[in-house]
């Protein structure tokens, strides 16, 4: 079709101009539809490239990137955080097992007294004895004389950069056998 319109070229029939105008509309139709088409063959190109370069620096990165010792850290503080959210929803579990055990009529009275729970067996541990000065009322200062009645065991979770240890301080208690004094370290 030419680029201006000659009028007098047109005909003077309404139908026929209306099935002209039909026919340039259904052309203007499949060539916009042809555009169309061809833009989105354009932009899948387009996000394929950008998937094959995301693709070309994980593979730079894990070839020259980081060592396997550090990912390895990063997995194991990822166990970590695992072992945290576990236990968080566990304490939200018992927290809410005992507000609906109070709901059902127990008295709000009753509290037992607060214990902590146990640090996870799974940590390392490091032990610490804290030996008494072994000097009593009597003066006697011979460990033959002193009988070992139990210990405190206090356990302490020390964070330390990109892993976790428990660290048992142990203070022994004796007693001696002549004054029966009672020995601990503070």
């Amino acid at each position: 079709m030419a680029s201006e319109l000659d009028t007098a070229a047109l005909p003077d029939d309404v139908e026929t101009l209306r099935a002209m105008l039909a026919q340039r509309d259904a052309l203007i139709a499949e060539r916009d539809a042809a555009l169309a088409e061809r833009d989105a063959e354009l932009r899948n190109a387009g996000y394929e490239i950008e998937k094959l370069k995301v693709q070309l620096a994980t593979l730079r990165r894990d070839r020259y990137g980081r060592s396997s010792e550090k990912l390895a850290a990063e997995a194991d503080q990822l166990e970590m955080l695992i072992g945290d959210l576990e236990e968080d929803q566990a304490e939200r579990e018992a927290a809410a097992a005992e507000r609906e055990r109070q709901g059902k009529g127990k008295s709000g009275n009753q509290r037992k007294p607060a214990t902590r729970r146990p640090l996870p067996e799974h940590l390392p541990r490091e032990t610490v004895v804290h030996e008494p000065v072994l000097a009593c009322r009597c003066g006697c200062t011979d460990p033959a004389r002193l009988t070992r009645l139990g210990e405190s065991v206090t356990e302490v979770l020390e964070k330390i950069p990109a892993r976790l240890k428990v660290i048992r301080h142990v203070r022994p208690r004796y007693a001696c056998r002549a004054c029966e004094a009672m020995l601990q370290a503070p």
